[in-house]
């Protein structure tokens, strides 16, 4: 009976630890398809669970509005040598990323080109620059 009583509490804290884990890590906020865009950088974030970049995008109208981009965590963009001196608030960049659904200005960052004309995977996946970006 304490045998199965151990295999049960054992389970049932590997579910409540594993779900939150798994929900948070879901990219279903985020359309499939990419979208460019370009602007000036206001903010940049290198933080753990997720790095943000803050960037100021000129509207239809010409009028500027700012994105909040997602990226994989700082251990992960130190890896592939991002860092703060990198990208900084003012430098211009294009990215390209995964809109949100609800259609407010947020994406899941993949790539981004910097003012040097480096392109890397802001997502953690190392994936190839796109030949088109």
């Amino acid at each position: 009976m304490r045998f199965e009583l151990g295999v049960s509490l054992a389970a049932i804290c590997a579910v409540a630890f594993v779900l939150p884990v798994w929900s948070h890590h879901s990219h279903g906020n985020y359309v499939d398809t990419f979208t460019d865009l370009e602007g000036v950088v206001k903010e940049v974030h290198l933080v753990v669970p997720h790095s943000w970049v803050y960037l100021e995008v000129k509207d239809a109208k010409g009028e500027p509005e700012t994105w909040a981009l997602e990226a994989t965590g700082r251990t992960g963009l130190e890896r592939i040598g991002v860092t703060r001196d990198y990208l900084k608030p003012g430098d211009t960049a294009k990215v390209r990323c995964h809109r949100l659904r609800d259609g407010s200005n947020g994406c899941l960052l993949g790539f981004l080109k910097a003012k040097d004309g480096t392109v890397k995977d802001w997502d953690g996946n190392n994936a190839p620059a796109p030949s088109d970006f």
